[in-house]
């Protein structure tokens, strides 16, 4: 979910989105514009890119109007912006315009420093919309949608959900925006495998669960519909990667009650409760295995070999037999 600055008015002279998720970056400028069209229904929208924007076009956008009309001018990719127009928004940033919101979107790395600097010296809003890399963040912006949206959602259900719809914010936003309209009450992990089961199979998780579970047939038939339906093969890898961590994990930690060791772990409680059942074949040694045989998937898919597919099918079989190492003794 995006992350505000303590100025958090959305009418403020200016205000950056620094970031490269697109969701996030457009629900910046969606809530702008929607502060200011709240204030004054006529507001007048101009959303430009760089080469719209050319030296003098500034100060002709945000020069006085005979009829003091509200203006929000949104300024996308901020970073491609030309020296010369860079320098029309820095000298704009020392005295905006009354009436005016400039919205600047800007990457946030080293191109264009200097004005996301200047900005931020001006003391502009900042709004950050990092990309959203990691599986527990996705997951952390699935329950704000919830919460967002006035409603309850399992733990289970909103792991189920990004397992099934991978890392599209648009579309995991898309999803919850759908059950909320169509379901009552509390959204389980049955309700989210109702709507979502075609692609749930196709998972780059439900690939690993069935690896670590030691059902090499389905694993590998669910590896094979993944790829097929443009999961990327570095989504799989490490998916095997966190399940077979999470056996290891496990394995090496003390009993106790779920919620004891999901704070030693790291882990939900909920997740503890399902690893368990996983790691029922497992043995130290058989985790090391699969850890080595993911490891050399994980280079197979990023140019370490020839064949991305034979690399996952090959540690997806290891992985699967490693899982009843402890039934072979």
């Amino acid at each position: 979910m995006a992350r505000k600055t303590a100025n958090d008015d959305p009418l403020a002279p200016v205000t950056v989105a620094v970031g490269q998720e697109d969701l996030l970056l457009d629900r910046a400028v969606r809530e702008v514009v929607a502060a200011a069209r709240a204030a004054d229904a006529d507001t007048d929208v101009r959303d430009l890119t760089p080469d719209q924007l050319q030296p003098g076009t500034l100060a002709e956008l945000t020069s006085p109007s005979l009829f003091a009309e509200r203006k929000v001018v949104v300024v996308r990719n901020a970073q491609d912006l030309s020296a010369d127009t860079v320098k029309d928004v820095k000298a704009y940033l020392a005295s905006p315009a009354e009436e005016i919101t400039l919205v600047l979107l800007h990457a946030g790395g080293a191109k264009g420093k200097g004005l996301l600097d200047a900005a931020r010296k001006a003391g502009a809003r900042e709004v950050a919309c990092p990309k959203m890399t990691k599986p527990a963040d996705r997951l952390a912006f699935v329950r704000g949608e919830f919460r967002t949206a006035g409603r309850s959602a399992t733990p289970e259900a909103c792991q189920a959900l990004c397992d099934a719809i991978g890392s599209d914010l648009r579309e995991l936003a898309s999803a919850v925006t759908q059950l909320v309209a169509d379901i009552e009450g509390t959204i389980d992990e049955a309700v989210v495998g109702r709507y979502y089961t075609g692609r749930a199979e196709a998972s780059s998780f439900t690939v690993a669960d069935r690896a670590v579970e030691g059902r090499t047939a389905e694993a590998l038939e669910a590896l094979r519909w993944s790829l097929a339906t443009g999961v990327a093969p570095v989504m799989i890898t490490s998916a095997l990667a966190q399940g077979v961590r999470a056996i290891g994990k496990l394995s090496s930690a003390r009993g106790g009650r779920p919620a004891d060791l999901a704070r030693e772990l790291g882990m939900p409680p909920w997740k503890i409760d399902r690893v368990r059942q996983q790691m029922r074949g497992w043995t130290p040694d058989g985790v090391s295995v699969a850890m080595r045989a993911v490891a050399e998937a994980d280079a197979g898919v990023k140019g370490g070999g020839d064949d991305p597919e034979y690399a996952l099918e090959k540690a997806v079989v290891v992985i699967a037999r490693a899982a009843r190492s402890r039934g072979r003794g």
